[in-house]
């Protein structure tokens, strides 16, 4: 007979970490493994926008991510081919004021390494690492979850498990094999500036983003070290899974070759580029029986709203809150959490998908755009997120 206190996690990153420590914090026992046998974050840097930096202060991670972000002043966006700012959208402290909760930004493996340090430091978690799911099967009382090390089986007769294994979901593969990663003809580069090399013209107390035509740059930078992310979006065929590929800068260089030449000076000051295709995965599937979702493995979304791991971090403060509210039927908890989230994961995806668009317009579109943006101003560019940032769990 499974432990009524205890849940399984698929997957240690961002999301099952954060989950692991929601969990436990109502109460839970955390059995968490991750295939991989040691956690080594591939991104780089990450916006956490108020609707996430609110939940991970909840969690006590404030002194941690606040020593290691970073709160910019504004968003500058910026004509790809003029180099002129279009419009100054505010952050900083009118952020922290308005919403109650920072903007961060911050270096994905020290997002990592809080949450692993925190759940570490929990003793009612078990990380176990090197271990990848295997199958996951209903009995009367929960489930039972096979991993798979090697030629090394074991199992776990619990209540529930939650699939927190990304976009390649395994656990979605078998719980909802119909719903799979769809690809987006969009590819990202990831790269980063070493502090000695960064642009004069860059300001370090901004985030830039950069729209041109079919392709848009945003630039920020990391705290302490003085380095600066690039992330550079554009449209390509190359669509092979995984999330760092290694990529040729004479490739991005093309891509951008006739952009401002602040811009490329940025691009061309980058050494080392990785390069990941662009997946979404759609169908508002979170939950079957016992059996949950959560993050990019329920669904995937386009980076163009700064959200992906937002999503996932809010995804578990409210299946925490499910849990807490219904613990002696997790079917019905997990229900109650799809419902929850789908309408405004779906409305998040949405609004990504249409900010690609908007960034990549080009011809008299593009021109309308900016005119619009100019119109508009920072403050109320800024104002259209509201529905996002003031959430709370």
């Amino acid at each position: 007979m499974p432990d009524a206190r205890t849940l399984v996690i698929a997957g240690a990153g961002i999301g099952g970490l954060t989950a692991a420590l929601a969990l436990n914090r109502i109460g839970y026992r955390i059995i968490l493994f991750e295939r991989e046998a040691q956690l080594a974050e591939a991104g780089a840097g990450i916006q956490l926008s108020p609707n996430a930096s609110r939940v991970l202060t909840d969690l006590g991670l404030a002194p941690q991510l606040t020593a290691a972000a970073i709160a910019p002043d504004t968003v500058s966006i910026i004509d790809a081919r003029s180099g002129r700012c279009i419009a100054r959208i505010p952050l900083g402290d009118k952020i922290s004021a308005h919403y109650g909760a920072p903007y961060w930004l911050v270096h994905r493996a020290d997002l990592q390494a809080a949450l692993l340090a925190q759940v570490q430091a929990t003793p009612g978690i078990e990380l176990r690492l090197g271990w990848q799911f295997e199958d996951v099967s209903t009995t009367a009382d929960g489930v039972t979850v096979t991993q798979r090390r090697g030629m090394s089986h074991r199992q776990d007769h619990v209540p529930a498990l939650i699939g927190a294994d990304g976009v390649w979901s395994a656990v979605r593969r078998q719980v909802f094999p119909d719903i799979r990663a769809q690809f987006s003809h969009r590819i990202a580069w990831r790269g980063m500036i070493d502090a000695a090399n960064v642009p004069d013209t860059f300001d370090h107390r901004r985030v830039q983003l950069w729209m041109g035509p079919d392709a848009h740059l945003v630039a920020y930078p990391m705290a302490a070290t003085g380095n600066v992310n690039l992330v550079a979006i554009a449209k390509d065929e190359w669509s092979r899974p995984g999330w760092s590929e290694p990529g040729d800068p004479a490739e991005i260089v093309r891509h951008f070759a006739a952009w401002h030449g602040d811009a490329r000076a940025m691009i061309g000051a980058v050494t080392s580029w990785r390069k990941w295709a662009l997946f979404e995965v759609r169908g508002g599937a979170f939950a079957k029986d016992n059996v949950a979702l959560i993050g990019d493995a329920a669904h995937a979304m386009l980076p163009f709203a700064a959200q992906g791991a937002a999503m996932a971090i809010e995804d578990a403060a409210v299946l925490a809150r499910c849990i807490e509210t219904q613990p002696g039927d997790l079917a019905a908890a997990f229900q109650n959490y799809e419902n929850l989230r789908r309408a405004r994961v779906a409305r998040v995806q949405q609004a990504s998908r249409r900010n690609g668009q908007i960034y990549h317009l080009k011809g008299a579109a593009r021109i309308a755009r900016d005119r619009a943006m100019q119109l508009l101003g920072g403050a109320r560019l800024l104002a259209r997120q509201d529905w996002i940032y003031r959430w709370r769990a």
